[in-house]
């Protein structure tokens, strides 16, 4: 049984359903099965209410593995391949099993040895997971959909764990790098408002030329 804690209301009402997933989860709190009270250690809480974030809905398998259900790009809900979320109240030695059951692609790099990235509050930089522990494979039990499952076992209580597809780039780190750009006022690029996405985001036009007195190839 799971408790759900500050999240985005669900697109409809089959729970069972593949595609019943609306925002991502916000402090989403797995408990066992029949338990009502204030989480223990090792209650896992999960979160994705972050930029770049994208985890749509959990699931308990068992005592150590859970289904993620990961959300379609926006407009087309045809592709489901990003996933990047947090994962805290973790119990120091407590290994789990992960499995993005919900993936749109038949092939991945994470079939030629690619894994996902890991980084926690006392080791900020990313990391890759150990290829071995990373499996991507098609599952009878999901729709035949492919699945991809890691195994991963949590050492410090303290630490909030972040995983991610790959490395994130954020739409707002972008327009720090394009306004850093801009001020630097150089003659070959030149950046202009081509027009704003759905979520009503500035949507960039950039030239880029040859500097002056060089021959652009």
């Amino acid at each position: 049984m799971a408790e759900r804690s500050q999240t985005a209301p669900e697109a409809g009402n089959d729970m069972g359903n593949d595609d019943a997933i609306g925002g991502n989860v916000s402090k989403y709190i797995v408990l066992p099965a029949g338990y009502c009270g204030q989480p223990k250690k090792g209650d896992l809480i999960f979160d994705a209410c972050f930029e770049s974030g994208n985890l749509g809905r959990v699931e308990q398998v068992s005592e150590f593995e859970y289904d993620l259900f990961i959300r379609p790009d926006t407009c087309n809900p045809r592709f489901r391949v990003w996933f990047n979320f947090t994962v805290e109240n973790v119990k120091e030695s407590q290994r789990v099993i992960f499995n993005i059951v919900n993936f749109s692609k038949t092939k991945s790099l994470y079939r030629d040895g690619m894994a996902p990235m890991v980084k926690s509050t006392s080791r900020p930089k990313w990391q890759r997971l150990p290829p071995k522990n990373v499996y991507y494979y098609r599952c009878p039990d999901h729709r035949k959909n492919y699945v991809m499952s890691f195994a991963f076992c949590f050492d410090r209580e303290e630490d909030i764990y972040q995983f991610a597809y790959c490395y994130p780039y954020t739409y707002t780190r972008f327009q720090h790098y394009l306004d850093s750009l801009q001020k630097r006022n150089l003659d070959y690029f030149f950046r202009e408002q081509l027009g704003q996405s759905v979520q009503q985001r500035q949507l960039d036009l950039l030239t880029i030329t040859s500097p002056a007195g060089k021959r652009s190839w």
